[in-house]
């Protein structure tokens, strides 16, 4: 760590991201409020994903669900349905049951400090600094990866913001950044530096309020800071979706736990190690199902899909197949599969593999 940084306040940082940020910041609607609920939504939907993305998710479910207890109320997979296209679906069930805990434990109402907060189901060091300082003005700092980047790059912080144990240096750093009158304003106006000034690729230096003390921009490492370790290659999986069809029905089955999309709808699945599956291999799949194929409607596979996920990726092939009759009850049924219309499929929650896939379905 750089000798720029001391354990002494620095108040030129603070009142210099003050005054930038009534100038610069964006007028977005978690801003307008001490709702801590409606500020915990935001936080939940914009983490991994961009404003201009997740904006529409937060309107949309502000809007479905304006309480908490109304979120609390609503069934899983219609949930899952609203997050549909925001990927880490885990955030989304997490949030599920955390407005459950809300409304049942407390009552309805948010806890009101930082420690308390933390005892929330998917409420990280993060969530919990954001709700308790933007409804509650608590002097704790955020960290996000906006407030990494601003802080390395302007006290030349080296440690590897991925590695756990570099959190407690950073955090010590921001908690002594943070003004005790201002805890609010001092963070929203931190992150949105990150996010429009300080960014990632092409920071704006030349107009930057803390261009003379920043240590990045006077010894010309802005590329290098903040210093983050490569995630391991990601694995290739190859899924086989065989699209089981008979009239206007077509067969979906939920996801179970312990993978990736849990609780998302897919069709019948084989997954292999190789980007072929053959057509013996297809046929004995429909036949252990109970299916009995239509010959006289045979359809080719699609060619391959792909879709990249945080620690691997998914190649998919869907195999389109029309049964002569419908599947066997019983044996759909030990497959997890049913027959759903295209209104039905429209209302089930899904990856967006299939969602797009669907999109070009002709029913």
């Amino acid at each position: 760590m750089s000798s720029i940084l001391s354990t002494s306040p620095q108040p030129w940082f603070a009142q210099r991201l003050l005054d930038w940020y009534p100038r610069h910041r964006r007028d977005l609607p978690w801003r307008n409020t001490r709702n801590p609920y409606a500020i915990w939504l935001s936080e939940v939907i914009l983490q991994q994903t961009r404003v201009k993305q997740g904006l529409p998710y937060y309107l949309d479910f502000i809007t479905s669900y304006p309480t908490v207890q109304e979120l609390a109320a609503a069934p899983p997979d219609e949930v899952l349905r609203h997050w549909q296209g925001l990927g880490y679906y885990s955030r989304a069930r997490n949030m599920h049951h955390t407005a459950q805990q809300v409304a049942g434990e407390y009552n309805g109402q948010f806890p009101s400090s930082y420690a308390e907060l933390l005892k929330l189901r998917g409420v990280g060091q993060y969530t919990a600094a954001a709700i308790a300082s933007f409804a509650y003005d608590e002097k704790v700092a955020v960290l996000d990866g906006n407030v990494f980047r601003v802080l390395a790059r302007v006290f030349g912080v080296t440690q590897d913001i991925a590695a756990p144990a570099s959190r407690k240096i950073f955090q010590q750093l921001a908690d002594t950044l943070i003004p005790a009158d201002q805890p609010a304003e001092f963070n929203q106006a931190i992150m949105e530096f990150g996010a429009i000034q300080c960014t990632p690729a092409k920071p704006d230096c030349l107009f930057c309020p803390l261009q003379t003390e920043c240590y990045a921009f006077q010894h010309g490492m802005v590329q290098e800071l903040p210093v983050k370790s490569k995630a391991k290659a990601a694995r290739t999986r190859y899924f086989h979706y065989l699209v089981l069809r008979h009239n206007d029905t077509v067969y979906m089955r939920k996801r179970g736990p312990k993978d990736i999309w849990e609780g998302l709808y897919d069709f019948a699945l084989q997954e292999t190690g190789s980007a072929e599956l053959s057509v013996a291999s297809v046929v004995n799949a429909v036949e252990a199902v109970g299916g009995r194929l239509a010959t006289d409607r045979a359809e080719e596979p699609t060619t391959a899909m792909r879709h990249i996920l945080s620690h691997q990726k998914v190649e998919a092939r869907f195999h389109p197949i029309w049964l002569s009759e419908p599947l066997d009850v019983k044996a759909a049924g030990a497959a997890g599969l049913v027959a759903y219309s295209a209104t039905d499929i429209e209302r089930l929650p899904k990856p967006v593999i299939i969602t797009n896939f669907i999109s070009n379905l002709s029913f």
